[in-house]
């Protein structure tokens, strides 16, 4: 392959939530079998504070390193000490993710891997920057659903404030005993 400005790459959005780093995991692999490098994106929103775009003022230094440790985070939990065979690099930078992602992404020979989220059930995207990604990227998008553990621990806590708002909350009801427990009868004893 070519040097590293020609080598053929994977460009990926992270965000440090469970789905960024599902899609982390897959775009490694994805790099791994293809042998191409790996460019970790972590896009933060500038605040209110932030200068204006264009002014010669930069962002603030928090804000920045902030995000910047989110991502050094990310990438070692990720691959850590383990995982020598991707070449990865991590870039932090300050716009809205989806337009940021594909600006990034811009040649044919880029793939971009983003976190889908899950689907609804009139099978949209829950995720408006896979979205985004998917109608205005030029190389082909890789949508990278959610683990089972995110649909599992979305469906256990869907469950909880359903039987909450039954009244079908055991633990609940305890709760409300308050420290005197449950009443006895004779027949109990």
């Amino acid at each position: 392959m070519g040097g590293p400005a020609t080598q053929r790459r994977i460009v990926v959005g992270v965000s440090g939530s469970l789905n960024s780093v599902v899609a982390l995991q897959r775009a490694g692999v994805e790099a791994r079998l293809s042998g191409r490098r790996l460019l970790a994106v972590l896009v933060w929103r500038p605040k209110d504070t932030d200068p204006p775009r264009g002014s010669a003022a930069s962002a603030p230094k928090g804000t920045r390193r902030a995000a910047m440790r989110l991502l050094a985070d990310t990438l070692n939990d990720v691959f850590g000490a383990t995982d020598h065979d991707v070449q990865v690099e991590g870039l932090a930078m300050s716009g809205t993710a989806g337009r940021t992602l594909v600006q990034i992404a811009r040649r044919d020979d880029d793939l971009l891997v983003v976190g889908g989220g899950h689907r609804r059930r009139l099978r949209r995207w829950r995720s408006p920057v896979a979205r985004y990604c998917l109608t205005h990227a030029s190389c082909p998008v890789l949508v990278v659903p959610p683990s089972p553990l995110q649909l599992d621990l979305e469906a256990m806590t869907g469950r909880k404030l359903l039987l909450r708002g039954r009244g079908d909350d055991p633990v609940g009801e305890l709760r409300r005993a308050g420290p005197r427990g449950p009443e006895y009868t004779d027949g109990d004893r």
